[in-house]
C-alpha cells in the first residue's frame, strides 16, 4: 500500500466500516496514480469534511465528483467511486 492509502484508510475508518474504508482510500490512490500524482491525504480528508450529504458513501462518491471535476483528463469517475459503475450503468468498455 502507498502512503496515501494508509493515511486514508486510518482517516475513512472513522467514518464507516474497515472493509469501506480500505476499499475508498484504494479508489483515491488509484485516482491520484492515474490523474493527479500529486493528490494529498489532507486535500481528501478536507473535501469529506465539506461534503453537503449525510453518509460516508454519499460524501466520498461526492469527492471523488469533485477531483474529477478539478482535472480536465477525467471524464468518467464512476470507476473510482463506492459502488464503481453500478449495476445500471452502461457498459464502461462500449466502444473502446
Amino acid at each position: 500500500m502507498s502512503e496515501l492509502t494508509d493515511a486514508l484508510t486510518a482517516a475513512f475508518a472513522d467514518e464507516t466500516d474497515d472493509e469501506i474504508a480500505q476499499a475508498a482510500a484504494e479508489n483515491i490512490a488509484d485516482f491520484a496514480e492515474e490523474y493527479d500524482e500529486d493528490l494529498t491525504s489532507d486535500r481528501v480528508t478536507d473535501l469529506l469534511a465539506a461534503a453537503p450529504y449525510d453518509g460516508f458513501q454519499r460524501r466520498f462518491n461526492w469527492i471523488v465528483g469533485e477531483l474529477a471535476a478539478e482535472n480536465e483528463d477525467c471524464t468518467d469517475s464512476r470507476a473510482f467511486r463506492i459502488d464503481g459503475f453500478g449495476e445500471l450503468a452502461a457498459d464502461p468498455d462500449i466502444g473502446t
